[in-house]
């Protein structure tokens, strides 16, 4: 009788996750599929009302969760939270924020709320989860939220792809330094996906036409779209990825 090989395995039982920026939108949707995965997820955020409100929401679903009060800006709050109770094996790098303007409208504390956010935070969680990782001998999995801005370029979103493309750059080296230790990293990097984040800017008149024009499935994304590779970056069926891009971009990059 053949041997048929082993199937991938999605689930993630026993395993921590800290998702940032997790209070909503792609955050919080990264939350709930890595907890109905079975990890038990810490939900960081600045605000503990919505944190609450979050948690509250994920153990209506049997999910165990922790809320935590966290300004990923703050590499001193970050190391903190790292060295707290168990290791967290899932890293989802989610906070972010995005100011598209053109670039000579840009201001100084433009360039400085995106870049602290969207880059210096990930530095700080990712080198705080991975020096407790390589201390306690630990593989995991960093995911890094990035987007198709990563990878192309686009009017008024000079500061944000900048950003994005810094990202990629982290995780491509970033692979390379802790590969030997068994931690694997990767981004996702979605198109224009509903969310309140993107939601002015998607009511802008002849905004969501303009996306819908340059992307191969003419839509814009869901965020439900987006949960299942969180669970495939996160999970041992990616277990041969790393320092690589998982495009959620409808086909945005593929012109």
């Amino acid at each position: 009788m053949i041997a048929l090989p082993e199937g991938p395995d999605f689930r993630l039982d026993g395993r921590r996750a800290l998702v940032t920026g997790g209070s909503g939108g792609i955050g919080l949707a990264a939350a709930a599929a890595l907890g109905r995965a079975g990890a038990h997820v810490t939900v960081a955020a600045r605000r503990a009302a919505e944190l609450a409100q979050v948690c509250e929401a994920l153990r209506a679903e049997a999910i165990d969760c922790a809320p935590l009060v966290l300004d990923v800006t703050d590499s001193a709050a970050v190391d903190q939270a790292a060295m707290r109770g168990e290791p967290f094996d899932i890293l989802v790098n989610n906070a972010g924020m995005n100011r598209p303007k053109p670039l000579l409208e840009q201001s100084d504390d433009d360039i400085d709320a995106v870049l602290d956010l969207n880059v210096k935070a990930a530095f700080y969680t990712s080198r705080a989860v991975a020096r407790r990782l390589v201390q306690e001998r630990l593989g995991g999995s960093i995911i890094n939220v990035s987007s198709q801005m990563g990878h192309v370029g686009s009017p008024r979103r000079t500061l944000y792809c900048a950003s994005k493309h810094a990202l990629e750059g982290m995780t491509r080296a970033l692979a390379w330094e802790l590969g030997a230790a068994g931690i694997r990293v990767n981004t996702v990097c979605p198109t224009f996906i509903e969310t309140p984040m993107t939601a002015g800017m998607l009511e802008q008149p002849g905004f969501r036409e303009w996306v819908c024009a340059r992307n191969a499935l003419g839509r814009v994304g869901r965020l439900s779209e987006v949960m299942g590779a969180i669970v495939f970056l996160a999970s041992g069926a990616s277990s041969l990825m790393t320092g690589s891009a998982l495009m959620l971009d409808a086909g945005w990059t593929a012109a």
